[in-house]
């Protein structure tokens, strides 16, 4: 078992109304801690999603754990080759390595808070999707900064399927 120890000696404290808000309905986030703030302890936001959005395609973290609770509404989310439906109060934990991806169940809303730790400095990766969103920059360019981010895109069978489900 490995412990990490953070390095701050400030409690951190972010109020709903200065936190950051990166894109709008259908998938807004919230950006919370980033790994500076906490010492390298975790790094946490909170994604909002309207009538079955999609909030991240199939990826791993090679160097972090990802946690996904669920505030409102239902939430899938692909863990390995399984896709795991939550609800309000739900908690997935995805080790390190383990493809995931995560979407609102299709009609429904969800709300997660999701943490990372250890802590990866992830602000900028949410303001440089935003860029691609806007055309700012392309979708390409993602791959570029996989490797800084720790966020390793990746095809899922089980997801698409999922996704693509008659009815959906």
């Amino acid at each position: 078992m490995s412990l990490i120890v953070p390095k701050f000696d400030e409690t951190v404290v972010v109020r709903e109304a200065e936190a950051e808000a990166v894109g709008r309905a259908p998938t807004t986030v919230r950006l919370l801690a980033d790994s500076s703030s906490t010492g390298g302890a975790l790094s946490t936001q909170r994604v909002t999603l309207t009538r079955g959005a999609d909030g991240a395609a199939p990826h791993r973290h090679d160097g972090s754990a990802e946690m996904f609770f669920v505030l409102d509404g239902a939430a899938e989310l692909l863990s390995g080759e399984e896709v795991v439906t939550a609800g309000p109060g739900d908690l997935v934990v995805v080790p390190p390595g383990m493809p995931h991806a995560f979407a609102a169940v299709p009609g429904c809303d969800a709300d997660l808070l999701i943490v990372i730790t250890p802590g990866v400095e992830r602000f900028e990766y949410f303001r440089h999707l935003r860029r691609v969103a806007l055309g700012e920059a392309t979708r390409e360019s993602l791959l570029e900064v996989q490797d800084r981010y720790d966020n390793h895109f990746l095809r899922s069978a089980a997801w698409d399927a999922r996704r693509r489900e008659p009815g959906r």
